[in-house]
């Protein structure tokens, strides 16, 4: 482990959004990184594509922010959501969860939607924004398949990300496990395409009849 990892965490009631609230945090003042937000309650979660995350209390919302230079080495930044999703989705499976990684920011158990991951570079700082059901929300999203302290939850995933797994370890296991995404769609300039015939690349895009389809959450 990186003997200079001190991570700090910030705990709110309620923010708008803590991946906005860090953001700003970080382009306005000097903070010492690795650094943490969560709150209880959202009142503007951002969603993939811009929409509206649910955030009823209960649930977890968390924001960090890491230096670019923390990263795997071999990590191009538009596979972060899949690296970050990824190890979410090793820790709740190591718990019993049957949660799985739709590419490339969304987890899934069956067919509903029970979190989801972006991330935004803010100057040499990666922020990644969480937001995770640990109940049922009225947005017609479901909930986590186990009870899990969130406390319990961020102790684990922030050890797993302390570990700085490589790009290569994590894309080799998230490779056995992408046939979990044959039954949905993935969104190319605003259309919806299917995931059943994409074939996943080692830089993390995807392969969907010849053309290369990257990441931009």
């Amino acid at each position: 482990m990186e003997k200079d990892w001190d991570l700090k965490t910030l705990y709110f009631d309620t923010l708008p959004s803590t991946q906005l609230y860090l953001k700003e945090l970080i382009k306005k003042t000097q903070v010492s990184l690795p650094l943490a937000v969560v709150c209880k309650k959202q009142t503007e979660g951002i969603g993939s594509r811009d929409n509206e995350w649910i955030s009823q209390k209960g649930n977890l919302f968390l924001s960090f922010a890491l230096p670019l230079s923390f990263l795997p080495k071999d990590l191009k930044l538009e596979s972060s959501s899949i690296y970050f999703s990824y190890l979410l989705k090793e820790i709740l499976e190591e718990f019993g969860s049957k949660v799985f990684l739709k590419w490339p920011n969304d987890l899934y158990i069956n067919e509903e939607k029970v979190g989801g991951m972006i991330t935004n570079i803010v100057n040499d700082t990666i922020i990644c924004g969480l937001g995770l059901n640990l109940i049922k929300s009225s947005g017609g999203f479901t909930c986590l398949d186990l009870e899990l302290d969130k406390n319990i939850i961020l102790k684990s995933y922030f050890q797993k990300i302390e570990k700085k797994q490589s790009w290569k370890q994590v894309l080799s296991k998230y490779k056995i496990n992408f046939y979990t995404n044959q039954n949905f769609f993935t969104h190319v300039r605003g259309i919806k395409v299917s995931l059943s015939e994409a074939v996943l690349e080692n830089d993390g895009s995807l392969n969907i009849n010849g053309e290369r389809i990257y990441s931009l959450r």
